[in-house]
């Protein structure tokens, strides 16, 4: 069981000041909206500006050394940051391998030299998904998301063996916000759902019972806030929808039901297993029977269900003391029809639904 928080009062009056990384991203925004009401919230970011007046934003790089930071610069922070939330990630696995191991493996090393010096609890977000196992040929076919994987995995054992008291969070997919479905920025499995809304996902690899751990951003955030705020400085936690995990035909269904009132109902996509994937889809995919623009997105799709899906559920810690709420299985899915719905506006998908071209099924997966 993840240990109690540390009981150590803070002086009254004081606020504490707590560095950010990944603030632009999907959970970071969510959680400088949680955190901003009880800390001094300071950004590291690379490019995007938040534009927000709450925090302070700083301007770093993961990738170089020192942060890239001017040595009274980084000395300040230093002495200001009293708690290190480290979020920034790399996340396209259309880029290089090395490019991604030395962001996520050399950049926590370098945020973990940060909160040493600080004397500042770290707090290291990961993913629930490095508890799916990667096999010899997904490593060889998808060697980004297989990266992604592996340097999250040993990122989080340099936190474990760091001088600084860790945190490890492993959240499941964050998906937009539970009561209005909004995202900072389309993820991959944000193009899937609209794929199969669209009619343009022929096939998926897996089966109608297999989970998709997916938990809306704020309720990760929520989890995350209540872990600084209660003190906690050690332990790891699983923040997924663990038992409540919906289906994979359940996501299909929001999908179907969805492009069904406001247009024609696609054809479902079919549903082949994983061996298959392998076996036939993927072989098929690299024949030239395929339009580029189809190949490129069954690929991506099948990478993002390949690393995404899950048989058995995963462990849960969110509702547990100091850990947020636990979604139900109802409120999953409730949140999931609201992120096809903002997807949907803010694509202007309502008006395109119908014009866009439906993939071809492969005749070889037919029978």
């Amino acid at each position: 069981m993840p240990p109690e928080p540390s009981d150590q009062p803070r002086p009254r009056n004081q606020r504490p000041t707590l560095l950010l990384t990944g603030a632009a991203g999907v959970l970071g925004r969510a959680l400088v909206d949680e955190l901003c009401d009880d800390y001094d919230v300071i950004c590291l970011r690379h490019r995007t500006s938040l534009d927000d007046p709450r925090v302070r934003e700083v301007t770093a790089d993961l990738n170089t050394p020192g942060l890239g930071l001017p040595a009274t610069e980084r000395s300040g922070l230093t002495a200001a940051v009293d708690v290190v939330v480290h979020c920034a990630a790399a996340t396209n696995w259309r880029a290089a391998p090395a490019d991604i191991w030395r962001t996520n493996l050399d950049g926590t090393r370098s945020m973990l030299d940060l909160a040493a010096r600080a004397e500042a609890p770290f707090f290291y977000m990961s993913t629930a998904f490095v508890a799916n196992p990667v096999g010899a040929e997904e490593r060889q076919r998808f060697p980004g998301a297989a990266a992604y994987l592996a340097s999250k995995a040993a990122a989080e054992e340099a936190v474990r063996s760091a001088p600084v008291p860790g945190v490890v969070l492993r959240p499941s997919v964050v998906m937009g916000d539970s009561a209005t479905g909004r995202i900072a920025r389309v993820q991959g499995l944000t193009r899937a759902l609209g794929g199969i809304v669209k009619g343009q996902v022929p096939v998926l690899p897996g089966s109608a019972g297999t989970r998709i751990d997916m938990v809306p951003q704020d309720v990760v955030a929520r989890a995350v806030g209540d872990l600084v705020r209660a003190g906690v400085t050690e332990g790891e936690y699983w923040l997924t929808a663990g038992a409540a995990a919906i289906l994979q035909r359940e996501v299909v269904d929001v999908c179907l039901e969805f492009a069904e009132r406001h247009g024609e109902r696609p054809h479902p996509p079919r549903l082949i297993p994983l061996e298959a994937v392998h076996r036939l889809l993927l072989p098929l995919l690299e024949g030239p029977s395929f339009p580029e623009s189809v190949r490129r997105r069954l690929q991506d799709y099948a990478e993002l269900l390949l690393v995404f899906q899950r048989e058995l559920p995963f462990v849960s810690h969110l509702g547990t003391p100091h850990c947020g709420t636990a979604p139900t299985r109802a409120a999953i899915r409730s949140a999931l029809v609201r992120n096809v719905e903002c997807w949907a506006v803010g694509r202007q998908g309502l008006r395109r639904l119908r014009r866009l071209p439906t993939a071809p099924a492969p005749a070889e997966l037919a029978s």
